[in-house]
């Protein structure tokens, strides 16, 4: 049986060491941005937080596959079987790192079958590091000190939150019925993985996300968001599941408290 608690610590320094990388470029005048593909930014922070993510977990896990969002794209036929593997993000919210709000994360998570079991999400300008798995709990590193969280009760204001950059006009109709229904909403807006986050830790009941992200991008934090006692679901209140043929996400909801509680919201998400 895999030791959580041990590759818990192994991954919040792969994770830390990329947080450096990183910030040895967010220091400079010039941030090396180039433009992939898919029309998406890319920053020689994230190809150097790639590299040692990468390297650091084939020397960690040599038999555990890693699939990274810098590694070009792996074919379906290729990671269906797979039974466990790393899913990384190495630095979400490039648009956040561009911007210099320090709103951006290094995301590193273990998939079984198609549920994240284990996560670290990094914040590199403040040096916190969330992380958490299935069977050893939450936490919070902050200041060299790591504490338990957990998700909270729900009550009033309901605090929800939101991307800085996507939602629009379907989170205001949800706002707007959770209002109408339950009473004071109070909404904050916030970059990357960071919204699962706060979710996780009992400063928010709400995260949704109508809008396109990938797998990477919310594997980490999911993991930590389910060892705090929440859960992560599309808008049919159906687990949010990995390693699909199509990496995109479907529309989800990030949530403190059991789905049962959040069945009322399901009008405003048709």
């Amino acid at each position: 049986m895999t030791d959580f608690n041990a590759l818990l610590d192994s991954l919040s320094k792969i994770a830390r060491d990329a947080g450096s990388a990183i910030l040895t470029v967010y220091e400079r005048d010039d941030l090396g941005v180039e433009t992939k593909d898919d029309k998406s930014p890319i920053t020689e922070a994230d190809k150097a937080a790639h590299d040692i993510i990468v390297a650091g977990l084939e020397t960690l896990t040599p038999e555990i596959p890693v699939y990274s969002e810098e590694s070009g794209g792996i074919d379906y036929a290729t990671r269906k079987d797979w039974p466990r593997f790393w899913l990384v993000d190495p630095l979400d919210g490039t648009k956040e790192f561009i911007k210099r709000n320090g709103e951006f994360t290094v995301n590193i998570a273990l998939i079984e079958g198609d549920t994240p079991v284990l996560g670290v999400v990094y914040v590199p300008v403040t040096g916190v590091l969330y992380l958490g798995g299935r069977g050893v709990g939450a936490f919070k590193e902050e200041n060299g000190e790591r504490s338990a969280i957990q998700c909270r009760e729900r009550t009033t204001p309901v605090v929800m939150v939101a991307s800085r950059s996507h939602g629009g006009e379907a989170v205001e109709k949800l706002e707007t019925f959770i209002r109408e229904e339950v009473g004071e909403v109070e909404r904050t807006s916030m970059g990357s993985s960071l919204k699962l986050c706060l979710v996780a830790e009992g400063k928010a009941d709400l995260y949704p996300r109508l809008a396109p992200t990938s797998e990477w991008d919310t594997a980490a934090a999911h993991a930590v968001v389910s060892a705090a006692g929440g859960v992560v679901v599309n808008t049919a209140f159906q687990p949010l599941v990995y390693n699909k043929p199509d990496i995109l996400n479907p529309h989800f909801l990030v949530l403190g408290q059991a789905v049962d509680s959040w069945r009322f919201i399901a009008p405003a998400l048709e």
